[in-house]
């Protein structure tokens, strides 16, 4: 018997935080936003920059490589947001993750994704789907979903998580 190829072929969104490369599916995202203005909301996380105003309603943004362990830098004329849909036990919570430059879209084949190398217990490689390739950089390909957790939106104030949370205390 033969091992079946698996040939999806999936768009994903690449962008920049340092020198690495990151994609996410774009199936979760809705769009990419140029810098705007960010409200700071007291007592979050350091990598919550604050919220955005996204046509009347609020929207956490995140900055990326503070919250994979990078250091902060000053704001440029490529730095963006990518507004995305991120499922929260059921729940489509919408965000934006703060990145220093978005790339361009590709495609690549489910098969020509590896699985992510084990790196020690130092590196955390959960939040990847997987590595690809484009031209001869890596891609670390993530998984969004697995980026956040619900707790971290519900404290991020996330529309949905909002709304759970009142639900919860009505309970």
């Amino acid at each position: 018997m033969s091992e079946k190829v698996d040939n999806t072929l999936t768009q994903y969104l690449t962008f920049v935080l340092g020198e690495e490369i990151f994609a996410l599916d774009i199936a979760s995202v809705r769009e990419v936003l140029e810098l705007t203005s960010i409200t700071k909301v007291p007592r979050t996380p350091e990598y919550m920059r604050g919220v955005i105003n996204l046509r009347g309603h609020a929207v956490p943004v995140v900055d990326m490589r503070l919250k994979f362990g990078m250091s902060k830098v000053k704001d440029t004329v490529d730095t963006c947001i990518i507004i995305v849909e991120v499922d929260m036990e059921g729940e489509n919570a919408v965000m934006g993750a703060l990145v220093d430059s978005v790339r361009e879209v590709f495609e690549m084949h489910a098969d020509q994704i590896e699985q992510p190398p084990r790196m020690g217990l130092s590196i955390d490689t959960e939040f990847l789907r997987g590595m690809g390739k484009q031209d001869d950089d890596f891609v670390m390909i993530l998984d969004i979903n697995r980026v956040f957790s619900a707790e971290e939106l519900v404290a991020m104030g996330a529309e949905k998580g909002k709304e759970q949370a009142a639900q919860e205390e009505a309970a």
